[in-house]
Parts: C-alpha cells; structure tokens; sequence
C-alpha cells in the first residue's frame, strides 16, 4: 500500500497524511488534566519549548529576573518533565504538577540538589513564594473551571512577582484538541485588581509555522504596583 500511495500523482502528499493518521489514529481528548497525566505516563515529554534554543531563552530571561530582583524562592505551577529547570538558576524551587509520572521523574533527576522540591497539584496547600512562574501552560487549559482555578492559584500563591509564559490570545485551536490559547491579561486586570503588567519581552523566536523552532508565547512579569 504504501508504494501505491507513492506512485499516486497530485494527491500523493495527502493521501499520505490519511495513510499515517489511519496507522495512527488521534487519542480521544478527555480533558487537559487526563491528557498530560496520559502524556507523560506514555513518556512523553513537555514540549518544544522545553528543549533547544526555545528552553535556552526562556532560562535566560528567567535566569536573569531573579538575579536582577534578588529573587530567593520560585514556585512553578506545571513544572513537567523538569528539562527546562536543568537550566535555571533558583536560590529554591518548589515546582507543582498534575502528573504523578512527572513529578517521579522530576525527584529523581534532580535528587542530589536539596533547593528543589516537586509536588502535585492536588496536593497544594497553599505555599507561597516570591516569584511564581507559569511556562507555556495556560493555552493547555481547554476547560474554562479548570482555567480559572489555575489563575487564582498563580496570583494567590505570589508574594511579590508572577511571571507568565504564554500567547495572549483569544483562539481555539480545533486541529488540536489540547491547545486553547486565551488573553489571561484580560482575566489578570478583571479579576486581580492588585497585579499590574510590568514588562512584556516578545519571543526572540516568534512562531512561523513551526512548534520545534518557534512559539506563539511572549514574556509577561506581573508586579504588585512595583517598577521592574
């Protein structure tokens, strides 16, 4: 069949597209949560932004906030398989996830470092730190409760920055049932009346058709009413 496919002029490319979605049909979406405690207990991993020059920007901007405002605790929400973490420089790290694979295998790659710990998400209880970061998770929470309980823990458990790594957006996206991108700074000025936008850092790798080279998100750091 496949040198069939091959030898079909014209509708070779598509015919195959249909011929490897046949092989491999998508998984049905039961939900965002379900799909990264899937994805990882699969060994999956975080994504392109984790890896290559797009994680290599990310610790850079990052790296460089917390030196330049003597940041001494973070705490991430959606901390994944911990790749873009081998690039930090955190004085202390509490990183929260809902994987249960994820969190595994962030405690043991980083067993020997004492300045870092990882939990559930279920398992918060209301810790706080200085800075709080959010790394290309918000346009993965499709269902709109889940959302919104995601960002009333991100600014809750901030006591002085949020930093917040996304595309700022209102778009579905129906060719990918776990992307939602959405404008969290609308949500940030209605309903954290306290936060202010402070700086914005656009992508150094804006996205142009490809997830592995480019991203859709910017930097946007949040203060409580603080120059940056």
């Amino acid at each position: 069949m496949k040198n069939l496919i091959k030898r079909i002029p014209v509708i070779g490319p598509l015919a195959r597209s249909v011929y490897r979605q046949w092989l491999n049909p998508p998984k049905p979406f039961h939900g965002s949560e379900d799909y990264w405690i899937a994805r990882y207990r699969e060994g999956g991993h975080s994504g392109a932004g984790s890896y290559n020059r797009l994680a290599e920007f990310k610790a850079e901007v990052l790296n460089d906030f917390v030196a330049s405002h003597d940041i001494r605790d973070v705490i991430e929400f959606g901390c994944g398989d911990g790749h873009q973490l081998t690039l930090a420089s955190y004085p202390s790290y509490l990183g929260f996830d809902v994987s249960p694979d994820a969190i595994e295998g962030c405690a043991r790659r980083f067993a020997g470092d004492a300045s870092k710990s990882f939990m559930l998400v279920r398992d918060y209880t209301g810790q706080t730190a200085q800075l709080v970061l959010s790394l290309d998770v918000i346009y993965h929470l499709t269902e709109d409760e889940v959302y919104e309980t995601y960002m009333q823990t991100l600014f809750g458990a901030a006591r002085d920055y949020v930093v917040i790594y996304s595309s700022d957006k209102e778009e579905a996206q129906p060719q990918t049932a776990h992307v939602r991108h959405r404008r969290f700074s609308r949500w940030v000025r209605a309903n954290e009346p306290d936060w202010r936008q402070l700086l914005h850092i656009p992508n150094r790798y804006p996205y142009t058709g490809d997830n592995d080279t480019g991203s859709l998100a910017d930097f946007y750091v949040y203060g409580r009413g603080r120059p940056a």
